[in-house]
């Protein structure tokens, strides 16, 4: 006879939460219609008993959802990469389950362990997390249920018992400094978001790189980071425009930064470009209808969510994956917000 411990079982789970097993297996699978004490129950009967749903049969049964979570919505990026997913999944024939962390409320939120739990059911193909920052517990959970995980844009470093997508960060930072150092700026400052958010760290190495080999003035003085949204930039560049020695030419780190750096430039009175060159990261749509139209780093958006989606679907199978870390080319995109620095 084996000493090896017995799996709890659905059975227990639902005797322990004094609910029938049909209650206890609609809470697990995330089925409507369960009150919320009654989902409370469940759930803390569940993390008492380090339930795990059996994942065996998924190699036989294709999965047929897959959960994607963002940190937020409220942004184009984030709308573009579900339009990724999305497209991806369709071609699967995949069904794609939305959340977001951001948002209060909900007795089973995003990563939290039953939610966790949820996403090792066996029609799970498993779950995409967008600009996601996994705590060591989630990430040993999703690992010991065998839940595939895809990160994009992930906010901090990944090992290689990870999987991400993103583009060439640090590629697209030098791309975008030497266009303007190109032009014969040398004043050149940088506005990014978060020093901690990997993406946009990636883009000031490639910023500061670029501007040590091509002659440009490091200054500490011109190099702002924040936040990727237009308050931010706004907030940046008006800092960066009020210093008596204001730069030439702003590197944003991203287009909605970059928009809040045309409207700083405004109301200091500044036309774009011939007093003041900006240039964005990621090509969004706004990029090509502001005035004037930006100058911008493309990183390939919709594609990230595609491959995403695509390397979900190949780990959820059991297969192995070509990278653990992929970066997809980045692309300048010249428009009208960048020309020669002003003389005299």
């Amino acid at each position: 006879m084996s000493d090896r411990p017995r799996r709890p079982t659905l059975e227990q789970v639902a005797a322990t939460a004094g609910v029938s097993t049909s209650t206890a297996s609609k809470v697990l699978n995330g089925r409507p219609g369960i009150s919320a004490e009654t989902r409370r129950r469940v759930e803390e009967a569940i993390d008492a008993l380090g339930y795990a749903p059996t994942t065996g049969p998924r190699a036989g049964t294709p999965p047929v959802g897959v959960a994607v979570v963002f940190r937020t919505l409220s942004d184009i990026y984030a709308m573009r990469v579900l339009e990724g997913v999305v497209a991806s999944a369709r071609e699967h024939g995949i069904e794609v389950a939305v959340d977001v962390l951001d948002v209060p409320g909900g007795s089973t939120p995003p990563l939290s362990p039953g939610w966790i739990r949820r996403q090792a059911a066996p029609d799970r193909a498993g779950v995409v997390l967008v600009t996601m920052q996994t705590t060591a517990e989630q990430h040993a959970l999703l690992r010991d249920l065998g839940v595939a995980t895809v990160h994009i844009d992930p906010v901090n470093p990944l090992d290689d018992s990870t999987v991400s997508v993103g583009s060439t960060n640090f590629s697209g930072g030098v791309q975008a400094t030497r266009h303007l150092l190109d032009l014969g700026h040398r004043r050149i400052a940088f506005a990014g978001g978060a020093e901690s958010f990997l993406p946009s760290s990636e883009r000031l190495q490639g910023y500061l790189s670029m501007m040590r080999a091509g002659g440009g003035q490091v200054d500490e003085a011109l190099v702002r980071s924040r936040a990727h949204t237009f308050a931010a930039g706004l907030e940046m560049a008006d800092h960066l425009l009020d210093q008596p020695e204001r730069p030439t030419a702003v590197f944003a780190a991203s287009d909605s930064i970059a928009l809040g750096v045309l409207a700083s430039a405004q109301r200091h009175g500044l036309r774009v470009p011939q007093d003041l060159s900006v240039v964005g990261f990621d090509d969004s749509p706004a990029a090509s209808s502001s005035a004037p139209p930006l100058t911008t780093v493309r990183q390939p958006v919709v594609e990230m969510g595609r491959v995403a989606l695509r390397t979900l679907l190949q780990l959820a199978r059991g297969e192995g994956v070509d990278s653990h870390h992929v970066q997809l080319s980045t692309t300048l995109v010249v428009r009208e917000s960048t020309a020669p620095p002003a003389t005299g």
